[in-house]
């Protein structure tokens, strides 16, 4: 019987991490409906805690006391989903009911037990937080290097499965390659990722830093930092350009804007705008980018 549990279970996840996209969603849905109901268990709140791989939790305080009137009234819906741990156990999903459970009074919640590993809970937390946190663009940069790092995939695969374009991985895990200085100015939004992408393919550290300090005194524009390093006799870059490509197309500024905005490729020509989607998820993931409705 455990044996078909694991099964079940490592199936879902091969699933979701090598297929595509990935989703935190998908795998907490997953669980829920093969989950037979005598499996459902009431365990005590004051015996469980958070994932120990979980970076961050940031909870909204009035959602929560929503949530919390509502679970009052009607009680808990969905279990949540836990792993056995050496005292009581550890949350997989569903924090957010066990702290506005816990505020409603309840002493016990329902949950759906698994055997994750810490490897798999470690790759959870990663995902819970790309896809449902709002992060800053260093806290998304670490989070994909240590996805690429954990599932051990390149990041062409990782581009795959998170329906993005490969360029906007690669762009992401670039931050991490900056000095400190900037990555805290990235984290403090007084500098844009346009600027930081820009300055994270420059080989020369004090280079870096010295224009990070002109982008913020004197508003220096993306458009003009990329002209002011496109040189390379001034400005060595961490990939050499090739001649024959060192001529930027009319259009090659906004096309690099619009892949770092939307994710994914974007080409310009013939009075043309080719924006790139690997499936439907991809696509409703770019009209909700752009403020649009899929339902017309």
């Amino acid at each position: 019987m455990e044996n078909n549990k694991r099964r079940a279970l490592g199936r879902g996840l091969e699933e979701l991490f090598y297929n595509e996209p990935i989703a935190y969603d998908k795998m907490e849905e997953k669980i829920l409906t093969e989950t037979p109901k005598e499996e459902i268990v009431n365990v005590k709140i004051d015996e469980l805690r958070s994932n120990p791989y979980q970076p961050r939790q940031i909870f909204n305080e009035e959602a929560l006391k929503e949530l919390s009137d509502s679970i009052k009234e009607y009680g808990v819906f969905q279990p949540i989903i836990i792993k056995k741990s050496i005292k009581g156990y550890e949350i997989i999903a569903g924090e957010r009911r066990v702290k506005a459970s816990k505020m409603a009074g309840l002493e016990e919640i329902p949950a759906i037990i698994r055997d994750f590993t810490d490897e798999e809970m470690m790759e959870i937390a990663l995902l819970e937080n790309l896809q449902r946190e709002n992060l800053n663009p260093i806290e998304e940069s670490r989070a994909y290097k240590k996805l690429i790092e954990t599932l051990n995939i390149t990041q062409e695969e990782l581009a795959k499965k998170l329906g993005k374009s490969r360029s906007y991985i690669t762009n992401m895990i670039g931050l991490q390659t900056l000095p400190n200085t900037i990555q805290n100015m990235i984290s403090d939004n007084k500098m844009s990722m346009g600027h930081a992408r820009v300055l994270s393919k420059l080989e020369n550290q004090n280079q870096q830093e010295e224009l990070a300090e002109k982008i913020i005194t004197e508003g220096m524009s993306v458009r003009e930092l990329e002209n002011l390093t496109h040189s390379p006799e001034k400005f060595e870059r961490t990939h050499k350009i090739q001649k024959h490509t060192q001529k930027l197309s009319e259009y090659q500024y906004i096309e690099d804007e619009l892949c770092e905005k939307l994710g994914t490729k974007v080409k310009i020509k013939s009075n043309k705008i080719e924006i790139s989607f690997v499936n439907g998820n991809d696509l409703n993931r770019l009209l909700e980018i752009m403020n649009l409705d899929a339902r017309g």
